[in-house]
């Protein structure tokens, strides 16, 4: 059997207030269970879906580069040096991922990894040299899944 734990102590192992807890409750992400008194116990397997993002320490900064196709392969090679001295000049520890692929196509190889790796709370930061960059529509869609995830995005032009 799981060890329970009361709403502070979950809320903090979470890493989310008292009153999130109780939202996620009443929206049925959730359920608790509750003693005699009344009282919600919450387990580690009822948090875990749930865990608020890593440490901000142990989040990374990426830099995405991309173009359409094999002849822009220099242009592709100037985004990635400007994106490497824009994150140094910052100060900020990164990474660079590339694609070579059409903005229309959501499955090329470094988007799906951009975008798991938002999903699981590793990045901290998004670098781009164009809002175009990251696709030719629905970049708004991936913005808004930053902003859920508190993911800053800086767009250089």
């Amino acid at each position: 059997m799981s060890k329970s734990m009361s709403i502070g102590a979950a809320a903090e192992f979470a890493g989310v207030s008292q009153s999130t807890l109780r939202r996620w409750e009443a929206e049925g992400r959730i359920c608790p269970e509750r003693t005699r008194g009344g009282q919600r116990r919450y387990t580690v397997a009822d948090l875990k879906p749930h865990l608020a993002r890593q440490p901000e320490s142990k989040r990374k900064t990426i830099a995405y580069a991309r173009v359409s196709s094999h002849d822009q392969k220099a242009e592709l090679e100037r985004q990635q040096q400007m994106l490497e001295l824009y994150c140094s000049a910052q100060g900020w520890q990164f990474e660079i991922i590339s694609d070579l692929g059409s903005g229309m196509n959501y499955r090329k190889r470094g988007l799906k990894d951009l975008l798991s790796r938002i999903l699981d709370g590793d990045v901290a930061r998004l670098v781009l040299t164009h809002k175009d960059r990251l696709l030719r529509f629905g970049a708004e869609l991936v913005f808004a899944l930053c902003e859920e995830k508190r993911v800053e995005v800086v767009i250089l032009n």
